[in-house]
């Protein structure tokens, strides 16, 4: 794979909190335009590897790229290329969606009248037009999902990162953020989308890396993975019951 094909590029990184190392040689490659699952369990490392390639740590060893640009020395530059939605609703309950929206642009230092028009079309987008003036609060967890994946978009970022995204969201909220994800990638976005749901990797990823305790111990497209996992039979064998006279 070229490097000019790669949005996001990471080798060996590594990290450390105190004696526990969270990520020991992490490496990953995601083509542009697709959607790559990062799975694993609690505590496995995937938020970690996040907030590296996001530009919100500094790792301790190891080097990585996003959009072309070296997340440590060229932060900046990284920066005004992602998006980021986090495992916790970044919107304000109080406010309305539409005025939510309209503070992230302003916080991105686009021009009044610029964040307005941003917003929206971002409400369209995400189908948020008809509560566009309701309060967060009065949101359903699909629709506060969709609003934080509005929010992340102000900018149009080439690359996404999605951090456990339908974590507590009930089977309806869920499909519909999944709907939102796939029509940013029909667009071009690029999507790192990290998860402990082996069927929402299945549903949406690409492909898939498998990571435990900070290393990459799979990876593969989701049929791949399952093939893999799926070859080995178990074979029970029932003795006959024998009656026993009284």
């Amino acid at each position: 794979m070229a490097a000019t094909d790669v949005a996001v590029r990471a080798e060996g990184l590594l990290k450390r909190y105190g004696g526990t190392t969270a990520l020991d040689g992490f490496d990953l490659a995601v083509p542009g335009g697709t959607v790559h699952g990062l799975l694993g369990p609690n505590g496995a490392g995937k938020t970690t590897a996040v907030r590296i390639l996001s530009t919100l740590l500094r790792p301790d060893g190891g080097r990585a790229e996003v959009a072309g640009f070296d997340v440590v020395r060229q932060a900046d530059q990284v920066r005004y290329r992602i998006g980021l939605v986090g495992q916790h609703a970044a919107v304000d309950e109080v406010l309305s969606g539409r005025r939510n929206l309209a503070m992230f642009g302003r916080l991105y230092h686009l021009p009044g009248k610029i964040a307005d028009r941003r917003a929206d079309e971002l409400l369209e987008r995400f189908r948020l037009t008809d509560a566009a003036d309701k309060a967060v609060k009065e949101y359903s967890g699909g629709m506060r999902r969709r609003l934080d994946l509005a929010a992340g978009l102000i900018l149009s970022p080439p690359v996404l990162f999605l951090d456990e995204p339908t974590t507590g969201l009930d089977p309806r909220a869920r499909i519909e953020v999944w709907e939102a994800v796939r029509e940013l990638v029909r667009e071009g976005t690029t999507v790192l989308l990290t998860t402990q749901y082996l069927e929402e990797a299945d549903r949406l990823a690409d492909r898939v890396t498998v990571i435990d305790a900070g290393r990459v111990v799979a990876e593969g497209t989701p049929g791949e993975l399952k093939s893999a996992v799926g070859g080995d039979r178990v074979h029970v064998v029932l003795r006959a019951c024998l009656r026993r006279s009284v």
